[in-house]
């Protein structure tokens, strides 16, 4: 099986050394192999989407040395394909209309219940689950995963990941998922945000397969996703590839980089005239 990797950046804002670090991993990783490294444009986010800072993306990467064939996939024409798999999935009823918006979950999530805290998972607060059984129609809010209901429906399949870097608490190998863990620290997720008709876990669990990724390099920080990514293979028959998360680039106080960091831009670096060995240097590749 040939060795595929992927990089998958938001066109939101300005590279920055984090994602150097990702890109120039999966590249070195695919070409070690012998394999392919693929770019994918993930811009659902129509909000924030722009064309400038795809532009960039393209001259960033090359800058940098990296090469990927054409034609780019980009998930704004991909919205055909989520509807498909939104529509399989809510004909088997595993998906729910929710109409809560994050202040209502977090009424809820606060209210006195023993004393408990409120549990963050890969996706935020855990849903308490309020619209689960109110029967709203397909069209009124966003579109949830009934977590207890697809699992029910997997029955005895054992689900698991291959983690071959890092995750955040050093785990790697076989990683095996159980079905209270999913219940109790992921909760009813997110499937489609009703202003972009899908969501980030749904898209880039059919753009892997679509793409033929045997590889998924990413950050630790997406670590716990995975989870989230395993039951969706599950449900709508993809294999599950490797995943490789990797440790994330920090500033000098210790925090990960974000695209509001414009001081660590790629492009500010190249026009201060550093070179792509230079930045090879700075994130320790």
């Amino acid at each position: 099986m040939t060795l595929t990797t992927r990089f998958a950046p938001s066109p939101t804002g300005p590279l920055h050394l984090g994602h150097a670090y990702s890109a120039l991993l999966a590249h070195d990783l695919a070409k070690a192999a012998g394999g392919d490294f693929l770019l994918r444009i993930e811009d659902i986010d129509q909000s924030r989407a722009r064309a400038h800072w795809e532009a960039q993306i393209y001259e960033d990467l090359a800058w940098l040395g990296i090469d990927w064939p054409q034609p780019v996939m980009r998930q704004s024409d991909r919205m055909a394909a989520y509807q498909a798999a939104l529509d399989a999935l809510w004909s088997r009823g595993l998906l729910y209309a929710c109409t809560c918006n994050r202040r209502d979950i977090a009424a809820a999530t606060s209210a006195p219940q023993e004393g408990a805290e409120p549990v963050y998972g890969p996706d935020g607060l855990i849903y308490p689950g309020t619209c689960r059984t109110a029967g709203h129609p397909k069209d009124a809010g966003a579109l949830r995963l009934d977590m207890r209901k697809a699992l029910e429906t997997l029955g005895n399949t054992k689900l698991s990941f291959t983690e071959n870097g890092q995750g955040p608490n050093a785990e790697t190998g076989k990683i095996t998922l159980s079905p209270d863990e999913l219940i109790g620290t992921v909760g009813d997720v997110v499937l489609a945000r009703r202003d972009m008709g899908t969501s980030y876990h749904l898209s880039v669990v059919l753009d892997d397969d679509a793409q033929g990724v045997t590889l998924v390099p990413r950050g630790a920080d997406l670590f716990e996703a995975t989870y989230i990514h395993v039951v969706l293979q599950a449900l709508l028959g993809l294999p599950t590839p490797l995943y490789h998360h990797h440790r994330l680039i920090r500033d000098d106080s210790g925090k990960r980089l974000a695209k509001r960091d414009d001081a660590r831009a790629i492009a500010l670096y190249r026009e201060n005239g550093a070179t792509p060995d230079e930045i090879r240097e700075i994130i320790g590749l």
